[in-house]
């Protein structure tokens, strides 16, 4: 299948969302309708990712809020530069699982103001044509977390995530979705590849 364009799609949302399960979902059911499709990640495993995920491991230390942000900033210019702007113009699906709202309401989370990040962001990065906002209540996301992986990272504290959740609900635009994050996987996987079927067109060209 052959696509006029490229079209980034970003799954967004704090840990225990769903956000990551309804990622790989569309990717698989992408690949069935044979079009070309390429699922990232940020933090992503680059050299400035690889720092991010030693602090989500192991607690922030001595790194402050900005200097945190610098380092996401420079992870995502490398993923636009390499990964995202060279798939979209070769007319694939990108399918994000995080991208800058993730860092402008974790950071703005911690005392940073989110309308500023996202306004550097979009400077360099590409804006997406969906941004889905997955919606589900801190102390259901925190159990789920209990219930798929021992432990929780320095991330995932309920006070922090409820701060982080608010600031993810304030972000409007017209390709931004809420999604309620608590109904089933299926139910939700098939509410969001029809929206993106209409907005693709996939019937129309498989």
């Amino acid at each position: 299948m052959k696509l006029k364009r490229g079209w980034l799609i970003v799954f967004e949302g704090i840990d225990g969302t769903g956000k990551s399960t309804q990622c790989h979902k569309m990717e698989t059911r992408m690949r069935e309708y044979g079009v070309p499709v390429v699922r990232l990640r940020e933090p992503t495993d680059g050299a400035w990712g690889q720092k991010i995920r030693k602090i989500l491991s192991d607690g922030r230390g001595a790194v402050t809020p900005k200097e945190e942000l610098s380092w996401f900033t420079e992870d995502r210019r490398e993923d636009v530069e390499k990964n995202i702007l060279p798939a979209l113009r070769e007319n694939k699906v990108v399918l994000l699982d995080r991208y800058y709202y993730s860092t402008a309401a974790y950071q703005g989370a911690l005392g940073l103001d989110p309308e500023a990040i996202c306004r550097d962001n979009e400077a360099f990065a590409p804006v997406p044509d969906l941004a889905y906002l997955f919606i589900v209540p801190p102390e259901q996301c925190l159990k789920r977390i209990e219930q798929s992986r021992d432990g929780y990272s320095s991330f995932e504290r309920l006070e922090y995530l409820v701060k982080v959740q608010n600031i993810f609900e304030s972000f409007h635009g017209p390709h931004i979705r809420k999604v309620d994050g608590v109904s089933s996987p299926d139910v939700i996987h098939g509410q969001l590849f029809l929206e993106i079927d209409e907005l693709i067109g996939l019937n129309k060209i498989k």
